[in-house]
């Protein structure tokens, strides 16, 4: 044994090129295997159901009674969906609701990412953190504060204008209503955007116009818009399909108003009795259409145009002095502030701890003698809420630990390797970047639901689909922590002889920790939160928190609905914190 690994070696010593050779071949082989791994775990969890979806659009039967067994292929779904006139009312109310939703969204997410990046305005980075807020409050916690909020007949708000006199009213059961709240829950996907483009782009450009003698307005419209184009067309498309894809806000704020959208309408279909499940799958692929033929267009709008603002040449971000008017910038940044976070949440505890929601006068929100613990005593009281916040939490932990580690495969597959099919595997993983949560909840209970002994009705049908559901979010937050470590790291530990393997457990993992334990926060927090991908997944057994909170807000129980709203909150909370906690120390230098 011993003469043969010494006559290998003085073989590879003598031909060094054909070791290279035998090396190469060997990582080639490695890296198909690895390609063909990661592609079949990302069709089964991507390509599969949505393929069950289409099934289901084109057949009739049910697939709990009769599997998939018997099913006969027929495009009469698709005819009985485009000729009924509340799915033409619901897909039209969708296109308003979003689409104007969407203009809000970008102009509050353009002008709070200018206020905060190239403006002199006090206290900016703690306004920017602030104004991120929206983004971990659960769309369904947001209508319910917002029906305490702008009830026509018990609104807060109402309240406040008829004790002051004045005669205007607010309705936000209503269109209106439902998209003033997408607009400013949903400015953030804006910000995100637009922020880093404002940050990167070289202030000569805008210097270059004004010298030509344009006033401050015309070079913003015409240099400085155009060139962050791509930001911005890309935070409105992320707005338009996750609002496509919105369940609590509609319903919170629409249904009241008789207002159907798509994803009440799909919901509704799997309701009734006998469920429509077949004309549930049809609308759940138009609203799938709908959202792919948008990110089409955007790569159509974009492709062969240069919007390049970036050079080697360094440079700072240009920021406006703007005299005493940088206090006026400072109000409106805090007003959004106020009214997307501190309103809602003064609403839900006021309806928390008062024993009636209803107020006569104002003078009756400061009678101590009407607050009290009532709805956290009947919320604890049930069991049902106990064992929805233990299969929440379970969900969530295995989301993040099976979705992190998904998501940095796709991350240095695509990004640090070589690998062979490794477009293919960039394009699966963002595809549901065009499938809205509701879609993904649909495709699951056709994935499943038929099959004996399959995972309908477990905790695992829901983690996958949250990990289909935000796998794109998660690979994006850890491309940026891998592009930050240096390919030579990676190369010296190969050169002593560590494998792929070995070199991503030591080096890769340990310096992008930090990103890793971020995103698998994120995911822990976005399953948390969501509320479409588990409408139709979810049993008695299963019931996590943001369905059981639809449930306490459509029995009418607003008290209690706002009790367990402020629950979801302080455990976000408690979660953000500890992982930035976490995260802080994992990037403190170490004696």
């Amino acid at each position: 044994m011993a003469a043969a690994a010494t006559d290998a070696n003085h073989s590879a010593v003598a031909n060094p090129a054909a070791a290279s050779s035998r090396v190469d071949v060997g990582r080639l082989d490695s890296s198909w295997a690895w390609s063909v791994l990661i592609i079949c775990i990302l069709a089964f969890l991507i390509l599969y159901p949505i393929a069950t979806l289409g099934l289901g659009a084109l057949t009739f039967g049910d697939p709990v009674v009769n599997g998939f067994a018997g099913l006969s292929l027929s495009f009469d779904n698709f005819h009985a969906v485009f000729s009924n006139p509340n799915v033409g009312e619901a897909l039209l109310n969708s296109l308003m609701t979003c689409g104007l939703g969407t203009l809000v969204a970008v102009a509050l997410g353009l002008t709070f990412s200018w206020i905060v990046v190239r403006t002199d305005t006090p206290c900016s980075g703690l306004i920017a953190g602030a104004g991120m807020l929206p983004l971990f409050v659960p769309p369904l916690v947001a209508g319910v504060a917002w029906s305490i909020l702008g009830s026509p007949r018990s609104g807060l708000i109402n309240l406040v204008l008829a004790s002051s006199g004045l005669p205007w009213r607010v309705n936000l059961y209503s269109m209106w209503g439902v998209v003033f709240v997408f607009g400013i829950y949903y400015a953030p996907y804006v910000y995100m955007f637009a922020a880093p483009a404002l940050t990167n782009m070289d202030p000569s450009l805008e210097e270059a116009a004004e010298v030509t003698g344009s006033s401050p307005l015309r070079t913003a419209l015409t240099v400085t818009l155009p060139l962050i184009a791509p930001a911005i067309m890309a935070g409105m498309l992320l707005s338009f399909v996750v609002m496509l894809g919105i369940y609590g806000i509609p319903a919170a704020l629409g249904t009241p108003a008789n207002l159907p959208v798509l994803t009440t309408y799909i919901y509704k279909l799997t309701s009734w009795t006998p469920p429509l499940y077949n004309l549930a799958a049809a609308v759940a692929v138009v609203l799938l259409a709908i959202a792919a033929a948008l990110v089409a267009v955007q790569q159509r709008l974009l492709s062969g145009r240069s919007f390049t603002t970036v050079s080697g040449k360094a440079f700072h971000p240009r920021r406006l002095r703007l005299g005493a008017w940088r206090w006026v910038t400072l109000s409106i940044a805090l007003a959004y502030v106020v009214v997307a976070i501190v309103l809602p949440l003064f609403a839900l505890l006021i309806a928390a701890f008062r024993r009636f929601l209803f107020i006569p006068k104002l003078g009756s929100l400061f009678d101590v003698k009407a607050y009290s613990l009532l709805h956290f005593e009947r919320l604890f009281a049930n069991p049902l809420m106990q064992r929805s916040v233990w299969n929440t939490l379970e969900v969530g932990c295995i989301t993040a630990v099976i979705g992190g580690a998904l998501a940095f495969a796709v991350a240095y597959a695509v990004h640090r390797t070589k690998m062979p099919a490794r477009r293919t595997i960039d394009l699966i993983a963002t595809l549901p970047v065009a499938i809205p949560g509701l879609v993904i909840g649909v495709a699951y209970l056709w994935a499943w639901i038929g099959l004996p002994g399959g995972l309908y009705g477990t905790i695992w049908i829901l983690a996958l689909a949250f990990v289909a559901r935000f796998v794109p979010d998660t690979v994006k937050s850890l491309t940026t922590s891998l592009l930050q470590i240096h390919r030579d790291l990676e190369e010296a530990s190969w050169v002593c002889g560590r494998g792929r393997l070995a070199t991503i457990a030591r080096i890769v993992v340990p310096l992008a920790r930090p990103g890793l334990i971020a995103s698998m926060t994120l995911l822990f927090v976005l399953a948390i939160r969501e509320l479409g991908s588990s409408l139709f997944l979810y049993t008695n057994k299963t019931m996590i928190m943001a369905v059981l909170l639809l449930d306490y807000y459509e029995s009418g129980n607003m008290g209690v609905t706002a009790a367990f709203s402020i629950l979801q909150i302080l455990l976000l909370t408690a979660l953000i914190g500890g992982a930035q906690l976490l995260a802080r120390s994992l990037r403190a230098p170490t004696a």
